[in-house]
């Protein structure tokens, strides 16, 4: 079986359409010094760590220039990755079973922990007072078979009311939501905890809990590569993950100007920043080091979700031969 007839199944399996005629990137033609990630999000804190790392400097003193492309979500970062448009990745815990799929890369370090970015939102002066208050209540998600799906349940389920003991409703995008709060249809909403921070401002609404409350062990956020950076240029991946966790080292100890090369890229104000700062940073990891046991509670979300039909051994997900780093 050709390369070229295996990348067609895996587009198919993707729903994607990519020209295979300079489509992947060899070892002949690689600049070995330019890499090219993509970040499924623009909203996370985490991922702009890329642009901290331009800031300071850093990846130049791994001898690396960095092509950044922001997607609409992991599965586009995997359609990427597949059509070898991108080296590298950063996407959620659950797009660790897409290597299982037959997308050509694979989770090579882990970026943040549990789910202190995630949050429950309500409003103001609506009607939860308490955690057991949002027992048979209503939560606005993004889609069914979400992350923000799969919390709820987990959420529910921790309180020992079942997987169902609070209704997830699926209802998309974040006005929506927003707007289901302040009208008292839902209880609460599943949040970025920035859109909440953004809601205090405008007196709208207010971060209730994080999910990290209740989800102790997750791999929230994490590090991709393909298998061709792999095999063909493990030098490559190697400093990229060290230019990442140099940078994360870097804003453990520069709030200010951490907070100054995030703003922007996030397009919010300081103060919120330095909250996100605040937030954030106790998750993200320092090494990329995985927890077999944070891989394990996300192997069992893929099935919560219907991603798997089966648990995936947690040893399939990733490739540990890159961490932990030392910087």
């Amino acid at each position: 079986m050709t390369r070229s007839i295996v990348l067609r199944g895996i587009a198919a399996l993707l729903g994607i359409s990519v020209m295979f005629a300079g489509a992947t990137r060899t070892a002949q033609t690689a600049a070995p010094d330019e890499i090219r990630v993509g970040r499924a999000v623009s909203t996370a804190f985490a991922f702009a760590t890329l642009e901290v790392g331009n800031d300071a400097h850093i990846w130049d003193k791994v001898g690396l220039k960095l092509d950044i492309s922001t997607f609409k979500g992991d599965a586009d970062v995997q359609r990427a990755m597949t059509a070898g448009q991108i080296d590298f990745g950063l996407g959620g815990g659950p797009a660790m079973g897409y290597h299982n799929k037959g997308v050509p890369g694979i989770a090579v370090a882990s970026m943040y922990g549990p789910p202190t970015d995630m949050a429950i939102v309500i409003a103001n002066n609506g009607p939860i007072k308490t955690v057991n208050d949002f027992k048979g209540k209503k939560l606005g998600v993004t889609t069914a078979g979400s992350l923000t799906d799969w919390l709820v349940h987990a959420f529910a389920q921790k309180q020992g009311w079942g997987s169902e003991g609070v209704d997830s409703v699926a209802m998309g995008s974040t006005e929506a939501r927003v707007s289901a709060i302040e009208s008292g249809q839902i209880a609460g909403t599943v949040q970025d905890i920035g859109v909440g921070y953004d809601l205090e401002t405008q007196g709208k609404g207010k971060v209730f809990r994080t999910f990290g409350d209740y989800v102790p062990k997750f791999e929230t956020h994490v590090l991709f590569a393909t298998d061709d950076m792999i095999k063909n240029h493990p030098d490559t991946v190697t400093r990229f993950l060290k230019g990442w966790f140099m940078t994360v080292a870097y804003m453990r100890t520069h709030k200010a100007e951490t907070v100054k090369s995030i703003a922007p890229v996030l397009g919010e104000s300081e103060a919120i920043v330095g909250r996100l700062y605040d937030n954030d940073m106790p998750a993200m990891s320092s090494n990329g080091a995985w927890d077999p046991q944070a891989v394990a509670v996300v192997a069992q979300s893929l099935k919560d979700l219907g991603l798997s039909d089966t648990v995936l051994d947690p040893k399939v997900m990733y490739n540990g031969q890159f961490v932990p780093v030392k910087i």
